[in-house]
């Protein structure tokens, strides 16, 4: 895989390449119930400008806090080569979640909810909701393994994690 943007995704299945804003407009309807990966990325490869407080919620039961990190810490993890920030899974061993209903966990943490925290970072970017989301339906293939594969494979490519690939 390229990570070169929505061309080489859609050449590996991934299919539609619509905004948060546009996606929560439609209740997520145009994602599939069913297990998948999926991708956050900018439409164009540009220099960001991080808030230095998160959108995302802040839990208020102790286990978690405020998901806002330094400006430092953020441009730290910027990968400016690709426009690929984010790659998630749904599904799986042991889950019953989709590709829609994690994708509205995801959304609905850049909204102020606080049951998603993977990919946070996303959340500290000015124009997180231009960004795009696409998926790859998995019917036959375990999800936590094509995330790893896709991950690594970008990490042989850039050197390092996606932009919102948080180390476990």
């Amino acid at each position: 895989m390229e990570f070169d943007g929505i061309e080489s995704l859609a050449s590996y299945g991934f299919l539609g390449f619509m905004s948060f804003r546009e996606l929560d407009d439609e209740k997520f309807t145009a994602v599939p119930k069913i297990r998948g990966v999926y991708v956050v990325l900018q439409p164009e490869i540009h220099s960001p400008f991080f808030l230095e407080q998160s959108r995302g919620g802040i839990r208020k039961d102790g286990k978690g806090g405020d998901p806002s990190v330094l400006v430092s810490t953020l441009e730290a993890n910027w990968v400016s080569e690709s426009p690929i920030l984010y790659i998630g899974k749904a599904g799986g061993h042991g889950t019953k979640a989709t590709l829609r209903s994690r994708l509205q966990a995801y959304g609905r943490f850049g909204s102020g909810g606080t049951s998603h925290r993977g990919g946070r970072y996303i959340w500290q970017l000015a124009d997180a909701d231009s960004l795009l989301v696409c998926w790859k339906e998995l019917d036959d293939q375990e999800p936590a393994k094509v995330e790893t594969e896709l991950i690594a494979a970008f990490v042989k490519k850039f050197g390092r994690r996606p932009f919102a690939n948080l180390k476990d």
